[in-house]
């Protein structure tokens, strides 16, 4: 089972400050993380003065720690109960590794008395001012000075736990390519070496490969059957050819394999037009369901919108999709429809797919695109974000928008909703001068904040703003 997410947990002491108020705080933020469902680790409070960190060598006793309990934490939280000494606090934390949340005690009105005066707003300061001189990133979210229990802080621990989810689940990873660049769209280029440098490894298949690998698995194979089966359960596919549906059920299996031997954490395929008329079928549905069970899946060789599902998939923790900026929505400036072929998760669509045949080829060539998994998307706040590798960065935006229950007249092809995106025209303005491409991806929720916060403080990447 995957562990809780665990916060090491870090407090500040100063001399001359009520030094009593550490202990208080310790309780205050173990309950804390702990009610809000995470786990926590802490270094003992008896090996330093009240268990707080101020000189350099409790700063070096909490980086030793810190060292010895590596992999065991996903972020700090780096708690100031009193005005901080910045020196133990960088000398603690500035191989930390992980995202860092700086959290200050407000001051009570009746209680600023020499005994219970705490100073913290001031000293946030002080310690935020020394990481930023020694270039050790850090997260900081409002309110400046927040109580552990307070349901302020309850935000700012998901948003944080969200912050970390992002980063260190983006700062190394595999993503698979299979198959070459789609012919017709030079829109999805990218540049792997620039990928690298940000710690994405890219691992790339030939199609053929696959098609060679899918030729050579037998029918009746039992890895291949017990695919079908979980298709056929996962949505409709009642009215497929039963060859058809054993051709998806191979390239299935093929994937899996792929994603086992190579550790995938993401992948985007090369999805027409060699599948439609070599193996007559179109993989939209085999992406809808590894969407659907947590691995993001983008069609069309879109590997930018691949890692940006990926990040939303890892801050919201639910499945993300790739979409066209495909329609406008009657006269409305602020909605359009957002579409693919059949490629988004069922838990983002309204009900149960239908698997059809892809109209789109079926038009020039009657039976070659058994795939599309149809319906539509369902309601709900989202998150819309891609990227593109430029001059050697990672460039990417991100803004925030409405699925919404607007109906899409039956006779409309694919998987799609109506989305609501406040101020759109301006926004496509951006988008088109800053030459992204047609496709964008979304998720479930609003999570700019915690994507600028990953992407810009520790990732590194370059943030256009097209709100």
């Amino acid at each position: 089972m995957q562990r809780k997410m665990t916060f090491a947990l870090a407090f500040a002491n100063r001399g001359f400050m009520p030094g009593e108020l550490i202990y208080e705080a310790r309780e205050d933020m173990i309950k804390a993380v702990t009610d809000a469902g995470y786990d926590y680790i802490a270094m003992d409070a008896a090996l330093t003065r009240y268990g707080g960190i101020e000189t350099r060598d409790e700063g070096l006793m909490y980086a030793k720690w810190l060292k010895e309990h590596e992999g065991a934490f996903d972020g700090v939280i780096f708690s100031m109960p009193i005005f901080a000494d910045e020196n133990g606090a960088i000398t603690a934390l500035q191989d930390a590794g992980v995202p860092i949340l700086m959290q200050a005690y407000p001051d009570e009105i009746g209680k600023m008395d020499f005994k219970h005066r705490r100073d913290a707003f001031c000293g946030k300061f002080s310690v935020t001012d020394v990481f930023t001189q020694y270039g050790v990133p850090f997260t900081v979210l409002k309110p400046h000075v927040v109580h552990p229990l307070s349901p302020a802080f309850r935000q700012n621990l998901k948003d944080f736990a969200a912050v970390c989810r992002v980063v260190n689940g983006m700062k190394r990873f595999n993503v698979g390519c299979i198959g070459a660049r789609t012919t017709a769209f030079k829109t999805v280029r990218f540049d792997e070496l620039t990928l690298q440098k940000y710690g994405i490894n890219v691992e790339s298949f030939d199609l053929s490969e696959l098609i060679f690998k899918v030729g050579k698995l037998a029918d009746d194979d039992r890895a291949v059957a017990d695919k079908m089966a979980a298709l056929e359960k996962y949505t409709d596919f009642t009215r497929v050819p039963e060859r058809n549906k054993l051709t998806l059920s191979k390239i299935s299996v093929v994937i899996d394999e792929y994603i086992e031997e190579y550790h995938l954490d993401a992948l985007t395929l090369r999805c027409w037009n060699e599948m439609e008329t070599i193996l007559r079928v179109c993989p939209c549905v085999l992406l809808s369901e590894l969407n659907d069970r947590g691995i993001p899946a983008s069609c069309e060789i879109d590997m930018c919108s691949a890692l940006t599902m990926r990040a939303m998939a890892l801050a919201s923790e639910q499945p993300t999709a790739v979409l066209d900026w495909n329609n406008n929505y009657g006269d409305d400036e602020n909605k359009v429809i957002l579409f693919h072929c059949g490629p988004v998760a069922q838990q983002l669509m309204t009900a149960r797919g239908t698997v059809t045949e892809h109209k789109m080829f079926a038009k020039g060539d009657p039976g070659s695109g058994w795939g599309t998994n149809e319906g539509r998307i369902r309601a709900f706040p989202t998150t819309i974000a891609n990227c593109q590798t430029r001059d050697g960065k990672i460039v990417v935006y991100v803004s925030e928008a409405e699925f919404t229950d607007d109906p899409i007249e039956d006779a409309y092809f694919g998987c799609a909703g109506v989305c609501l995106v406040p101020d759109m025209q301006e926004k496509m303005i951006k988008l088109a001068r800053g030459g992204f491409k047609h496709h964008t991806s979304v998720g479930v929720g609003h999570m700019k904040a915690v994507l600028k916060e990953a992407f810009t403080t520790y990732l590194g990447y370059d943030w256009v703003e097209i709100d």
